[in-house]
């Protein structure tokens, strides 16, 4: 009974010696096997692999997946006005080198992500502190490019491939917000002001020079109008010259029509003498001129 029982746990021992030995890495991970006390850890990929069984050994397994960091918490950081905001950051990684980042880390792979995020934290820090709290709600952008590639290189020292930094809200603490809510609305009223200054001034301005090219088009035509008058003129008298010319009488006899007609209006009573000459042309449509001829011929 004893051999049984001594059997069983010997048994027991082997076969817990032997999946102790026996390790299987998926296509998600890297493991690095160490040795206690030797420098030389190795590399296995995903399949199954061997090795020797605790403490000889160690099988570490290392997430090569892309990652993401994103704490819950705020940083805090201040601008170069004094301004302090409160940040919320994703970091996304992964693990290029497994070896380097056990090797780098003293064999504690879980403190790449703390190392980041403290690269990230000193990154932005600087960022932040060469700008005013202006640009740097205008540059967010901006700010997180700039950490994130000056820790790139840092990152790539344990193993690690930065892929992505983001920030994802920039607010203000509770004791400050009210205040630089106000500054800033303040600041784009004024903005707003300056921009309809502006305004104001191009459109008096494109308004003036209208009113000029009005003043100039209206003496230009003015100025024309006057030449082709002044020419219709000189061709009227020319041709009314030209027209006394050829019968000084019927002219004579058309210009008494015309004051006629200027001067008689329906309903009017005139007392004239009719002896006039003025009225020659209703004593005869020659003017009174018939009674002379005759007499000249004796």
């Amino acid at each position: 009974m004893n051999r049984i029982i001594a059997l069983v746990v010997a048994v027991v021992i082997v076969l817990f010696i032997g999946s102790s030995m026996i390790f299987v890495v998926d296509e998600r991970h890297a493991a690095v096997v160490s040795a206690h006390g030797e420098g030389n850890p190795k590399l296995y990929g995903p399949g199954l692999h061997f090795k020797l069984p605790p403490p000889f050994q160690t099988a570490t397994l290392i997430d090569t997946r892309t990652l993401t960091i994103d704490e819950t918490g705020s940083d805090r950081f201040t601008t170069s006005d004094k301004s302090e905001v409160l940040v919320n950051t994703v970091i996304k990684y992964r693990v290029t080198d497994p070896l380097k980042l056990f090797e780098s880390n003293e064999k504690n792979t879980q403190s790449a992500q703390e190392r980041l995020t403290a690269l990230a934290r000193t990154a932005l820090a600087s960022a932040f502190t060469k700008r005013s709290l202006n640009d740097a709600l205008a540059e967010q952008q901006a700010i997180a490019s700039e950490a994130q590639k000056s820790i790139e290189q840092s990152a790539s020292a344990f193993g690690v491939d930065l892929v992505d930094l983001q920030l994802t809200r920039i607010d203000f603490p509770p004791a400050v917000a009210d205040s630089v809510y106000k500054r800033m609305i303040a600041a784009r009223q004024q903005a707003a002001a300056d921009e309809r200054a502006k305004g104001t001034a191009e459109a008096d301005k494109i308004k003036a020079d209208a009113d000029r090219q009005q003043q100039a088009t209206l003496a230009e035509a003015y100025s024309q109008a006057q030449t082709i008058k002044g020419e219709g003129d000189s061709q009227a008298a020319a041709i009314a010259a030209d027209a006394y010319g050829r019968d000084p009488q019927f002219y004579q006899f058309y210009q008494s029509l015309e004051a006629y007609k200027k001067t008689f209006k329906p309903g009017d009573v005139m007392v004239l003498d009719s002896s006039s000459d003025f009225f020659r042309f209703m004593r005869g449509p020659n003017g009174g001129l018939a009674d002379v001829a005759p007499a000249l011929k004796r």
